[in-house]
């Protein structure tokens, strides 16, 4: 199975990287400059699960070439479109997407794209970012990818087939039977993770600390939850009681990336992952008061970066 993911950053690097570790058939579709580093130094993984130098294929848009049967997206939502023109010359007759993105708004420009019966489902769980050296730095020991089929039948050849392929990887990898079910699941926790900690500027134990926190990070993951269940997938119990567990503790130093992204001043996913669910609410229904006042926090900050970064 030949597998090309789009990018080596925190994300993609990390997956990509571990499944080219273990003898899949990887390449990486990078930027110029990244695939001059990456060719120079090789795709360096700094991780508890240990550290290694990964040596993996590399092209470029100018030198892609060929199909490839599985192609992994891990980017950010505003570069969704131009990552839609670029992984276009690698889709064959057979060739099928596995995006794993937050949130769920890039089914509808994938699906449009291509068309849904070649796009997958898939989410990962990780907590990892690129350090000063363009090197992977893993971040905790907890890294799972999750992908299955949204239509049809679960166990179908494609997903067998990748399964077999990341079997032997250094992270945790699953074929849902439930994809979506775990999407949403997905998506609840990391809107409430993102616009908790945006909206307050701290960790989770931070938060948790104050008199208040606790309360306001429950409202907020109410407020999601309330959206799944209107689109049919309410959460799970064990979902919801780890979800609670975490928000509510005080010691925990969880963050999410995109407050990490706000914190270096860079593009933010807020209209792909507050503003999307906030939209999906009004679509069904259902109020976001908590949401609402946590995403346009989140405006003012994008409204300050994006003019100077035009």
């Amino acid at each position: 199975m030949r597998m090309l993911f789009l990018g080596a950053g925190g994300t993609g690097g990390y997956f990509g990287g571990r499944a080219a570790e273990a003898g899949a058939d990887v390449t990486f579709l990078l930027r110029d400059a990244r695939a001059a580093q990456v060719r120079e130094q090789g795709l360096r993984i700094r991780s508890p699960r240990g550290d290694s130098t990964v040596r993996p294929k590399v092209v470029t848009t100018q030198t892609l070439s060929g199909h490839y049967d599985v192609i992994v997206l891990s980017c950010k939502a505003y570069d969704l479109r131009s990552a839609v023109q670029a992984i276009a010359p690698a889709m064959g007759p057979g060739s099928v997407i596995l995006p794993i993105m937050n949130g769920m708004a890039q089914y509808d420009v994938l699906d449009h794209a291509f068309g849904a019966h070649r796009v997958l489902g898939g989410l990962c769980q990780i907590n990892a970012t690129l350090g000063p050296e363009g090197e992977v730095i893993h971040m905790g020991s907890h890294c799972g990818f999750i992908f299955g089929e949204r239509t049809g039948e679960p166990r179908s050849a494609r997903c067998v087939a990748l399964e077999a392929a990341l079997a032997e990887a250094n992270f945790s990898s699953r074929l849902s039977t439930a994809i979506h079910q775990d999407s949403w699941e997905k998506y609840v926790f990391l809107c409430t993770l993102a616009a908790g900690t945006c909206l307050m500027r701290g960790s989770v134990g931070e938060i948790a600390s104050t008199a208040d926190g606790q309360a306001v990070m429950a409202a907020l993951l109410g407020e999601a939850q309330a959206v799944s269940a209107a689109a049919g997938y309410r959460v799970r119990p064990e979902a919801d009681a780890a979800a609670r567990k975490l928000f509510s503790d005080a010691q925990s130093p969880a963050t999410a990336s995109m407050f990490r992204d706000l914190q270096q001043g860079s593009r933010v996913e807020a209209d792909h992952v507050v503003g999307d669910m906030i939209a999906r609410g009004v679509a069904t229904g259902v109020a976001t008061p908590y949401l609402r006042v946590a995403y346009a926090h989140l405006q003012v900050y994008q409204n300050r970066v994006q003019p100077r970064q035009a």
